[in-house]
């Protein structure tokens, strides 16, 4: 592990160092200039020449800069002071930004700087006392506003904004509240949703793939419904063994997670249909296959307790999708609802502003400049992908029978070159091609 090196700044403006082993390089003695943050310095791969962990101090509202402050984590890895610079706004925390292998794709396909800034209320940069009002888009993309201003002192060449699904999201938002704060935007896999319910879900859901492949993920579903009093002894047994608990009762828990199924199916493209199992297969076989596919613990208090930012903006501001219960008249006989409203936070009213959303999408359809989106085809999130209105400032690209796993690397060689050259253009850089 290298030596650990922290800059602390006092009151009085007074630089305080302590150095081990070796003087500081020329970018660390380039951010000794700056005041208001903590440093840490981190072990990286030979793709970067130095990398440091940021703690910045950010208003909670920015504003109002009284309503009090919280530490933000963010992440900087070195290349080159005159290199271009990849801006990764995670929706979550940041934590694998830690592994010194981690290098966004865009890093090097453009041989870029990359800061990894960790979303707020997330992990270490949550706030001491929650306040949920303060969590909000504007909020959000103001904080890497002035992580950006921050940084642009050092690097002034191209900079680039980037995230995947509610990272993507973040990129998003940033962009529209700042669109000058960088040249291009690449948003992997991020909806844009109208609503809490938004119905585009199941439109997707009823033409996704082929007719064959529907029917037996209904089929599945079905039968999960059917032989609930059989399977929820299992189910019970798997989430007593994994810690989780579920306030909306078991059953309700064991049935919101067999809807969530063809969802999950379609997102994540890690399944054939040929491995569904039928009526064949035993209780724990159904109940662990459907853990593999849909995840028991992620609509547990627990999973939900993790994921409670995510969820609050979701009904909130970003909109999420529920469930359409229809096509299983007579089958739900514990779940109440169907829309992920029991995610509220206890003791906050969770009212959805359907504003925001309403200028994101009036904003990317016809002023948004230089942003790029990248979906897979078969990504049940890519059913409320954004809506390109012929805007030529923006550019989507469809992963054909792609998942939410869809990244450059991973698309057809003519998609893939169609991302470079827009990049190259947009940019006017010539870029890395090479297979990462």
């Amino acid at each position: 592990m290298k030596f650990v090196k922290r800059i602390l700044f006092v009151a009085t403006g007074i630089l305080i160092f302590t150095l081990a082993h070796a003087q500081p390089g020329m970018l660390l003695t380039e951010l000794a200039r700056m005041s208001g943050v903590e440093i840490r310095e981190m072990q990286c791969d030979d793709f970067f020449s130095e990398k440091y962990e940021f703690t910045i101090t950010q208003p909670l509202d920015h504003q109002n800069s009284e309503k009090g402050t919280f530490q933000q984590v963010f992440i900087l890895s070195h290349l080159d002071f005159n290199n271009p610079v990849v801006f990764v706004t995670e929706g979550y925390a940041a934590g694998h930004a830690e592994d010194p292998r981690y290098v966004n794709e865009l890093s090097y396909y453009l041989k870029a700087n990359q800061v990894v800034a960790e979303h707020r209320y997330f992990a270490r940069s949550t706030p001491d006392t929650i306040d949920w009002q303060y969590l909000t888009i504007e909020n959000a993309a103001t904080d890497h506003h002035r992580i950006v201003e921050f940084l642009k002192t050092l690097y002034q060449g191209k900079w680039i904004n980037t995230g995947i699904s509610k990272g993507g999201q973040t990129a998003m938002y940033h962009r529209y509240f700042y669109p000058d704060d960088v040249d291009a935007t690449v948003g992997y896999v991020c909806p844009l949703n109208f609503s809490t319910e938004d119905l585009r879900v199941y439109e997707f859901l009823d033409r996704v793939g082929d007719s064959a492949c529907r029917q037996k993920i209904h089929d599945f579903q079905k039968m999960m419904f059917e032989r609930k009093a059989a399977c929820l002894p299992v189910f019970e047994k798997m989430a007593k063994k994994q810690h989780l608990h579920y306030k909306m009762g078991l059953e309700a828990g064991y049935e919101l997670l067999v809807l969530e199924y063809s969802f999950a199916f379609w997102q994540w493209g890690n399944f054939s249909c040929e491995e569904i199992p039928g009526y064949q297969a035993k209780p724990k076989d159904l109940v662990r296959y459907l853990d593999e596919v849909a995840g028991i613990d992620w609509i547990s208090d627990e999973g939900v307790h993790d994921l409670q930012p995510f969820f609050y903006q979701a009904l909130t501001e970003i909109g999420m999708y529920g469930y359409d219960l229809t096509e299983f008249d007579g089958l739900i006989t514990a779940l109440t609802d169907n829309t992920f409203s029991f995610t509220c936070p206890e003791g906050v009213d969770c009212i959805y502003d359907p504003v925001p959303m309403q200028k994101i999408d009036h904003f990317v359809r016809h002023e948004a400049h230089n942003m790029m989106f990248i979906y897979g085809e078969w990504d049940a999130w890519s059913s409320t992908a954004v809506q390109w209105s012929g805007n030529p400032g923006v550019v989507l690209v469809i992963n054909p029978e792609g998942s939410h796993l869809t990244r450059i690397r991973n698309l057809p060689e003519e998609q893939k070159q169609k991302v470079f050259s827009t990049l190259e253009d947009w940019l006017g850089l010539i870029m890395n091609q090479k297979n990462k």
